[in-house]
């Protein structure tokens, strides 16, 4: 059997923040991992880089177009209806909060989660690897958990909430709302600022009485602190992630203990760019009839709250707006109509102050994609498909037609193409098009911009992040005791780590 094996995901850390943070002695375990092993300062998120979608692509190993997990707010064309993955709690509210919980805690894994799309879970519990999890979006194994009623608290989620069993790894920590034993451990619901506490007390009794090969180890906080305080504010956030795996680690005897019995992948799914203004794209799109969430005008009558959008009452809706942070998507209702109104959100969101990019797909005769299109309003119009001639940093062939400077591209010997302030550019944005749950109309936000979510709310004097651009696009990854492939690419992205995972195991499903 090989080593165990532990992925730590820390939400948003930012490259460079990483390496201040290791070498100012604040995060002396990550300083450890990387001396240790091999360190990637530029893996690449996907597009749009929000937490549901890299979620997905790092369990999975899959981009959106194979597992189904558009943004972190989208429409269900089977249900008629918004899905809100929580971007804030007033945009939870405008939903319906049972709604929102209901579709992050059950719907996002066992019912938007393509069932083809098997998880790194999923695959080692097939072998009869012994997996677990701490709390992460993603979870979704062979294993059922019945919901947790040992405290006051469990007893009113389980009994109003969260009522349902789930499929997870054997060992599953789900806030106080799932766990697989009783620890003594209590994350308060997952409260932010409290969730890597609980990561962190339950992987450290998970070592301490062996009870996994395979951990995902969690640790959001730094997203919410990073929202708040911006992303040179990590420094503080990273020092107490850092804590935390020191404490998983003192329960195998210490760092050296821990390393001479653990592979370790530390990586982020993300980073984040500082904002310091808004787009309201439901205002800047209302004459084109956008469709309202479910008790919005409710809602804003209770709480006085104005709401993001003023859609007026005579338009009927035609299009859904879906707002994830640095990027959105806009839906064309009717199915007879999507061509005209995408042509006319394309020709509305071109003039809007704040947005970088406006991409969307072109389809041949038999309504098969046949181009991709990525347009800005200064630089042209770039034409691509799968195919060609060109080569991007991973290999992946390409052809390409119109103005290279939309994406800042360049092409050099051997037909190589470089796309530096949009990395791995089309590769991310034909899987956004691509897949089957997107909007017809992609967008990603320009430097220093955010589109409000519908509840109103935005990070301005914070981070965010969510676009193409390459500010918000890179994470590090770290790489202890585990053995690189024998030709890596030259641009690594968050779907090689499940592979790394599967390789490290080498379960028969791989």
């Amino acid at each position: 059997m090989p080593p165990k094996l532990v992925l730590c995901v820390i939400d948003a850390m930012a490259p460079e923040m990483l390496v201040r943070a290791a070498e100012s002695g604040a995060a002396p375990v990550l300083q450890t991992l990387i001396e240790r092993g091999s360190y990637i300062p530029d893996c690449v998120a996907a597009f749009p880089s929000v937490t549901p979608v890299c979620a997905a692509s790092i369990v999975t190993g899959v981009a959106q177009d194979e597992h189904h997990i558009p943004g972190m707010n989208w429409y269900s064309r089977a249900d008629s209806r918004y899905v809100e993955y929580g971007s804030s709690l007033r945009a939870a509210q405008r939903f319906g909060i049972a709604r929102q919980l209901t579709d992050t805690v059950y719907n996002m894994n066992h019912a938007h989660l393509a069932r083809d799309a098997l998880t790194v879970f999923e695959t080692l519990d097939d072998a009869d690897v012994r997996t677990a999890g701490t709390t992460y979006l993603m979870y979704r194994g062979r294993h059922r958990h019945e919901p947790q009623r040992d405290t006051t608290l469990a007893r009113f989620v389980s009994s109003t909430l969260a009522r349902h069993p789930v499929m997870g790894p054997r060992e599953l920590f789900y806030a106080d709302v799932f766990a697989s034993r009783r620890t003594g451990c209590r994350s308060t619901l997952g409260m932010p600022g409290v969730r890597d506490r609980h990561s962190g007390c339950v992987s450290a009794y998970m070592v301490e009485h062996d009870l996994f090969d395979f951990l995902l180890l969690s640790l959001p906080d730094n997203d919410w602190h990073s929202h708040k305080r911006g992303p040179d504010g990590q420094l503080t956030s990273i020092a107490a992630a850092d804590l935390q795996l020191a404490r998983v680690m003192e329960a195998a005897g210490g760092v050296d203990s821990f390393l001479a019995e653990h592979a370790f992948i530390a990586m982020a799914d993300h980073s984040q760019a500082p904002i310091t203004d808004t787009i309201s794209l439901q205002d800047e799109l209302t004459e084109l009839g956008v469709l309202q969430p479910d008790g919005a005008n409710i809602l804003g009558a209770l709480t006085g709250s104005r709401s993001p959008s003023r859609s007026r009452d005579d338009v009927e809706p035609r299009i859904a707006v879906c707002p994830s942070q640095r990027a959105a998507m806009v839906y064309a209702l009717a199915p007879e109509t999507r061509d005209a109104m995408r042509a006319s959100v394309v020709t509305r969101a071109l003039t809007i102050e704040g947005v970088d990019l406006v991409a969307w797909l072109a389809r041949d005769a038999h309504d098969r994609p046949a181009e991709g299109v990525v347009s800005n309003a200064d630089r042209g119009e770039l034409r691509f498909a799968p195919g060609g001639d060109l080569r991007d940093a991973r290999g992946a062939a390409w052809h390409v037609d119109g103005e290279l400077s939309v994406l800042d591209a360049s092409v050099h010997a051997d037909n190589a193409l470089a796309t530096p302030s949009y990395p791995d550019a089309l590769a991310r944005l034909w899987s956004a098009l691509t897949c089957p749950t997107s909007g017809e109309v992609l967008l990603s936000a320009a430097p220093g911009y955010e589109f409000l979510d519908w509840g109103g709310a935005a990070h301005v004097g914070g981070g965010s992040h969510g676009s193409l651009h390459v500010s918000d696009s890179l994470a590090p990854l770290v790489l202890c005791g585990v053995d690189l492939p024998a030709d890596p690419p030259e641009q690594w992205a968050i779907r090689d780590v499940a592979a790394l995972i599967l390789d490290h195991f080498n379960p028969s499903a791989s």
